[in-house]
């Protein structure tokens, strides 16, 4: 009596495993209309969201994916599971990642001491932070970025996210006459939009996609600035932490999933607060908590110096040795003191 118990017990427990040996894919799926259960009305609701590919479903997660087609959750972890499948998406050696960290674009700031310090310029394929107080060039930095990019690749573009009304052609045409560039063939190549609220600006971070997958443009560099005065306007108080922190966070997973798989700089500008706890030392302190600097790569605080100057403080970096430097900001370019 027992022992046929014990069988029944162990009876759907062999089935489990059978049911999940079967899901399987049994071949590796090509473009999002192989993908399991994806018909050409899921392939377009799917790609009226920004799923164009299967790199962007394999990363995505099933409650993302749920919400984008309305299938069931069986069916939208069957999907991803095929995505990965289909990618290989596994562990890779260090010369594998040496070799694909050689493609890496560092872009210039215009100072070779700032350069030295971020051994060579911005990297793409991440996202650099700078924090510091009104006045310390985070978005004179930001211009001078975007006329080096073209500078550097003439064919590159930039999308400007513009939160606090801060862009400025005028300046994009003085940067670019220091360059040696025609300002409008400059102006030409950046895509400028002004962001209303927290969530036109994660609409207009998702939009990037568009841009380089239907118009097919080369992106070279995403500018937010500045990447917390929104969400610092809309969550009052501390019963709104939460929920600010969790809606920053996906901001950034965003531009940060842009910047891997596409190559581009991610150069964000984040706004400061003063601590009144500290009595010894410098008491200003980024905006954002641990959400914004642990999703950036490299964070970089930004102070006045003497006489005009300006102080780079490298704070943060996987790579680098901590360090600062002086560059100063003149009519044509950003430059060595």
């Amino acid at each position: 009596m027992r022992k046929k118990q014990e069988e029944q017990e162990e009876t759907p427990e062999v089935e489990d495993v059978e049911e999940v040996s079967s899901e399987k894919p049994a071949k590796k799926a090509q473009d999002l209309s192989d993908l399991p259960g994806i018909g050409p009305a899921t392939v377009e609701k799917l790609q009226s969201v920004g799923y164009r590919d299967l790199m962007s479903v394999a990363v995505a997660t099933p409650g993302e994916i749920i919400d984008a087609t309305g299938m069931t959750q069986a069916a939208a972890k069957k999907v991803i599971a095929t995505a990965r499948a289909s990618l290989d998406m596994g562990f890779e050696s260090g010369i594998d990642l040496l070799e694909r960290r050689s493609k890496v674009i560092r872009i210039s700031t215009g100072s070779k001491a700032f350069d030295d310090l971020m051994a060579g310029g911005f990297e793409t394929g991440c996202i650099t932070e700078c924090f510091g107080q009104y006045g310390s060039s985070k978005t004179q930095l930001a211009h001078q970025l975007a006329v080096n990019v073209i500078k550097m690749e003439p064919s590159a573009y930039v999308v400007y996210i513009d939160t606090e009304n801060t862009f400025r052609p005028e300046r994009i045409t003085e940067f670019a006459k220091g360059a040696g560039l025609n300002p409008e063939d400059v102006l030409k190549n950046i895509k400028v939009a002004r962001a209303y609220n927290s969530d036109h600006q994660m609409l207009l971070a998702e939009k990037v996609e568009d841009l380089i997958k239907v118009q097919g443009l080369t992106i070279r560099l995403i500018i937010v600035d500045s990447l917390t005065a929104h969400f610092r306007a809309e969550f009052v108080g501390r019963g709104t932490l939460a929920d600010r922190q969790q809606k920053l966070n996906k901001h950034m997973h965003i531009l940060s999933r842009l910047a891997n798989t596409n190559n581009l700089c991610v150069y964000v500008t984040n706004q400061v607060m003063a601590k009144p706890d500290t009595f010894f030392g410098d008491p200003t302190e980024a905006i954002g908590g641990h959400i914004v600097a642990h999703n950036s790569t490299f964070r970089i605080y930004l102070r006045k110096g003497k006489k005009g100057t300006r102080v780079a403080k490298l704070v943060d970096a996987p790579n680098l040795c901590d360090g600062e430097c002086q560059f100063i900001v003149t009519t044509p370019a950003i430059t060595d003191v």
